[in-house]
């Protein structure tokens, strides 16, 4: 018999958690506000929307493969020191980019969903959290009801991609009267927050280096 109320406990916490990354700053909310500045509401969907490739796959792994890739140092140092260098990049690239023209509306911006899934990929804070919390509680859950880890996941990834849509939209609504000055200093405090969160990666890829390489 399908235990409904386990399915809606699961489903409430999964749009509870999506609520909450949804609204943390991180690398992938920055690379949102970032691409909605420079290409509005429709790039910042984009990059928004990447959680259900990068996450999904990872969702069904973690179930079949919970703790593993924790215990795997090296791998976790390589995914660190590849999303520090990539946020790094493109923190720079958030002080060269000029305010847009009138028409920005009518431009079109290529590769914000790449942009975005590339920032997930290479977040090391994702892999963690789906295989010591998000894999775990799935696989204890479906031993009871296997619909549940569904509830769960799918929950989860349409809350979290609707809150970052949402932000993107308010900033998209607030960039048509920004002024030029108050552009750069919007794209600046971006490139600031990738900068240091390529730093906190950086710093997690050299907490783990002894433990990869020196064991």
């Amino acid at each position: 018999m399908m235990q409904t109320d386990l399915i809606l406990q699961l489903a409430l916490a999964g749009i509870a958690l999506g609520l909450f990354e949804g609204v943390r700053p991180g690398p992938l909310l920055t690379m949102v506000i970032r691409e909605t500045l420079t290409g509005g509401w429709s790039a910042g969907a984009r990059a928004a929307s990447a959680p259900i490739f990068t996450d999904g796959p990872l969702i069904v792994i973690s179930v079949l493969l919970s703790g593993w890739v924790a215990d795997q140092p090296s791998l976790m140092f390589t995914i660190s020191m590849l999303g520090a260098c990539f946020l790094l990049w493109f923190g720079i690239d958030c002080f060269r980019i000029e305010p847009p023209d009138s028409d920005i509306g009518q431009q079109e911006v290529t590769g914000s969903f790449s942009r975005g899934v590339i920032t997930n990929l290479l977040n090391p804070n994702v892999y963690v959290f789906w295989f010591l919390i998000g894999g775990p509680l799935m696989a204890s859950a479906a031993d009871e009801e296997p619909v549940a880890p569904a509830a769960y996941a799918l929950s989860f990834l349409v809350t979290i991609i609707i809150v970052k849509m949402v932000i993107a939209l308010i900033f998209d609504r607030t960039r048509g009267s920004m002024s030029p000055r108050a552009y750069k200093i919007a794209l600046g405090i971006c490139g600031l927050g990738m900068i240091g969160f390529s730093a906190g990666f950086m710093y997690q890829a050299y907490e783990l280096f002894p433990e990869a390489f020196l064991r």
